[in-house]
């Protein structure tokens, strides 16, 4: 058996570090936050998504009493994206959240699982990867593509 090192490359920075586009990015992304409705997890987040045309999509995330019927912020916006601009790709995404307490989080959070492979699947469709930027009061995640958080993905791309 040998092993077979995985080396997924995520830059942390400061939001002052990052193009005037990426800032107005997480700054919508932080905006959506107050739009979510989670009255159950109390816990809110906010995405928003630059497609290649330059249009802006937020979204944000919507619970349910039937939780398999609410959705992540980042699905509300891909979704959203592929209703209403289908031809236009995907560039980059941003996310941010708001913790119990209604504050920003003090770490960057991540995509759950199931964001992740319609991450994948939008990179896949569009045969290029999207940039990701994780927002949190201490610092930035940044990554070019969703393979940094998913190496061993399900696709061919």
């Amino acid at each position: 058996m040998i092993t077979l090192p995985i080396t997924p490359t995520i830059y942390q920075c400061q939001p002052e570090e990052l193009s005037s586009e990426e800032r107005q990015l997480i700054d919508m992304a932080i905006s959506s936050t107050e739009k979510s409705y989670a009255p159950y997890s109390h816990f809110h987040v906010g995405a928003a998504l630059l497609l290649s045309d330059g249009t802006l999509v937020p979204g944000c995330n919507q619970e349910n009493a039937a939780f398999p019927a609410g959705l992540c912020a980042e699905r509300s916006a891909i979704f959203a994206a592929g209703a209403q601009h289908p031809d236009a790709a995907p560039v980059m995404l941003a996310i941010a959240a708001r913790n119990t307490a209604g504050e920003l989080t003090h770490d960057p959070v991540s995509p759950c699982g199931t964001c992740r492979q319609v991450i994948i699947e939008t990179e896949t469709r569009f045969k290029r990867p999207i940039r990701i930027l994780l927002y949190g009061q201490r610092c930035v995640y940044v990554m070019d593509g969703i393979k940094n958080l998913m190496p061993l993905s399900f696709t061919e791309f």
